[in-house]
């Protein structure tokens, strides 16, 4: 495993990478931490820490046993309190919901983060993780509308509006639409799209692997793990590996710089840059490699221990796992996830 460094990426490509001492810390971060932390701590040291095998003794282990339903019965309750009872989106046979938009934010060259208004402002989304919703539009004179996903990077809990990040591709005619919008126009949604249904501790390590804005199913997942009401019960650790041209399409770094910040022990984040424009940028100079890979990933001998997740453009889907039949197939799983003995089912394409 790895040492917790300060900006949690690898020497560049070029050098050699000095990984073997690297691990999560054993330490939280600084002024970051807050309440939830403590909570995640607390919840560790009553059930005898996440890291250390426990040695206890037949007495401990009987008594850890009678805790366990009121354990359970709690997480169960907490995952009662967090289902929506007021969703917007519901699934099944739900037609489009016309969504206004209320704000737009430009975050650098070619992305914009797009506010919605729900119908009701006491309404929640009904986005889960892992989810994704359609935007639908007709362009003048088209015989067809255009469909495409986004992930939602709004918090699953939060009243009266949903956030889409939109990068504008150069021919992406729904990137295109999205981007044109102004507050007050609309844009036809449905969802939620299931795509893996996340509960708490469903794998012991999750790793992620992103490329540009497939980093938004992958921050959507990071979220329910870390900042869910149930993510108290959740200790799950997570490696994610975020692969970009330059510092400035690294999307959402502050929010995943505080998240690491705030739990060290299970969350780190390396950078990759096919372009760096900083100097002094610590991170990997080049691209997601197999050797990267291999370094920083849990072990595929893991089995269903462990579950990755592979999200970015074509270029990265086919270096890393290849890319997907269809949205319903997700094809064999080839390239470098192959190569270092994964196996089809320890691997998910978004």
């Amino acid at each position: 495993m790895f040492a917790r460094a300060a900006s949690r990426t690898l020497q560049a490509a070029s050098s050699p990478l000095k990984l073997t001492a690297r691990r999560y810390s054993t330490t939280p971060g600084g002024a970051n931490n807050n309440a939830a932390m403590i909570g995640a701590a607390a919840l560790a040291a009553g059930a005898g820490g996440y890291y250390i095998y426990s040695n206890a003794s037949t007495t401990k282990a009987a008594a850890a046993a009678k805790a366990a339903p009121a354990a359970a019965a709690a997480a169960s309750a907490v995952a009662d309190a967090a289902a929506p009872t007021n969703a917007t989106f519901t699934g099944g046979k739900q037609g489009w919901v016309p969504l206004e938009v209320e704000n737009v934010d430009t975050l650098n060259h070619n992305t914009k983060l797009v506010r919605f208004k729900l119908p009701e402002p006491g309404q929640v989304s009904g986005m889960e993780a892992a989810s994704a919703l359609l935007t639908k539009f007709k362009p003048e004179g088209a015989d067809k509308p255009v469909i495409r996903p986004y992930t939602a990077v709004s918090d699953d809990d939060a009243t009266g509006h949903i956030d889409l990040l939109v990068k504008k591709y150069e021919g992406g005619a729904m990137s295109s639409h999205i981007h044109s919008l102004q507050p007050g126009d609309k844009l036809d949604v449905k969802g939620p799209i299931v795509k893996y249904k996340w509960t708490p501790n469903k794998h012991e390590e999750v790793a992620l692997v992103a490329g540009g804005t497939g980093i938004t199913p992958m921050y959507q997942l990071i979220k329910a793990i870390f900042k869910s009401p149930a993510a108290a019960a959740d200790q799950t650790k997570v490696t994610l590996v975020f692969g970009n041209i330059s510092e400035k399409d690294i999307l959402l770094h502050k929010e995943l710089r505080e998240i690491e910040n705030t739990f060290p022990q299970r969350f780190r984040a390396f950078y990759v840059l096919e372009k760096p424009e900083d100097a002094q940028f610590a991170g990997t100079k080049g691209y997601i490699t197999k050797d990267l890979l291999k370094q920083v990933l849990p072990e595929p001998k893991n089995g269903d221990k462990i579950k990755v997740f592979v999200c970015g453009p074509p270029g990265l889907m086919n270096a890393v796992s290849g890319n997907k039949k269809s949205p319903a197939d997700q094809g064999d799983l080839t390239g470098a996830l192959q190569e270092l003995g994964y196996a089809k089912d320890q691997v998910l394409k978004l």
